[in-house]
């Protein structure tokens, strides 16, 4: 199908990309400019703003209880944004979202950003969380269940990378992994995938601008051969959680992601591949009050609820 016209009609009101090299500083304030006030976002029964307190340093999380219960399972979450743009506030809408669609309490993570941050601080930071939520049963009323990383973009980078660290250091918790369009190859050369040619162009995110976009990343040390930071290069991804992966139609990443599914599969793990048709990149943190793109989230309850 085309691409969806409320997003094709979003995308025809956007100024040509600034020339120049990109000011982090400026974007995130364009950004957070664009955050609602609280009295407008989704009620939950509680939100609170916590520090974790873990091996990686203290860092800010967020808190989302869906409802009144004595006790929960847990999402942890990683918002995307080139691994240099993002917070607690600008995803703070997807993380409500995963909650009240879910019924699961979700910690969302401030972890550290490029180029303030080298690689690999925002990777340890959610490996750190992760490890921390699932030692606060208590304070969190955690009900020892469902422990399931989200992440959508370079979110869903950090989701496969702890994934595969947890389960490298024998840390064996973690019940779910869910990718919302991962980028998970950062060695962007077009002809590594044919999304990166076939959506090149005018779909939002363009294939031009994926390693401008990340090269605060990449300059801070994070190495695409590492599979760290490429995910896909993992040779080994036996005994991974069960994983959900969505993708978008036009997206220049949603050939890896696709990819990155198929091979979770042929290692034995309960990998489901989402291909959003109409969808480009983004499309869950800018679009899902579209109906058929809120649908993400009932996919991911029901992901769990089957897993």
């Amino acid at each position: 199908m085309p691409l969806h016209p409320e997003i094709a009609k979003f995308l025809a009101t956007l100024p040509s990309p600034p020339q120049g090299p990109l000011d982090p500083v400026a974007m995130r304030a364009a950004e957070e400019a664009h955050v609602p006030p609280a009295e407008d976002r989704l009620p939950l029964h509680a939100v609170e703003d916590l520090t974790a307190h873990t091996a990686s340093g203290d860092i800010p999380v967020r808190v989302f209880t869906p409802t009144d219960a004595d006790s929960h399972g847990l999402l942890v979450y990683f918002h995307g944004g080139a691994f240099f743009l993002g917070s607690l506030d600008t995803h703070d809408h997807v993380a409500r979202s995963l909650a009240k669609e879910t019924g699961l309490k979700v910690v969302s993570v401030g972890y550290r950003l490029a180029p303030e941050a080298a690689f690999p601080a925002g990777l340890d930071d959610c490996y750190a969380v992760t490890r921390w939520a699932a030692e606060q049963r208590e304070s969190l009323s955690w009900d020892g269940t469902t422990l399931g990383l989200v992440g959508d973009s370079s979110g869903g980078t950090f989701v496969a990378a702890v994934a595969a660290r947890a389960h490298d250091d024998g840390f064996d918790r973690i019940t779910h992994q869910i990718l919302y369009y991962p980028s998970l190859d950062l060695d962007f050369e077009e002809d590594r995938y044919a999304s990166l040619r076939d959506n090149a162009v005018g779909y939002g995110l363009e294939t031009a601008g994926l390693k401008p976009f990340n090269a605060f990343y990449l300059d801070s040390g994070a190495d695409p051969a590492d599979p760290q930071v490429s995910p896909i290069k993992r040779t080994d991804l036996n005994g991974l959680p069960p994983a959900l992966v969505v993708t978008a139609e036009f997206d220049p990443m949603r050939d890896e992601g696709e990819l990155y599914g198929r091979r979770l599969q042929e290692a034995g793990v309960a990998a489901t591949v989402s291909r959003h048709a109409g969808a480009g990149h983004g499309f869950v943190q800018h679009f899902s009050w579209i109906p058929e793109y809120h649908r993400v989230f009932t996919e991911t309850r029901d992901f769990l609820d089957r897993h």
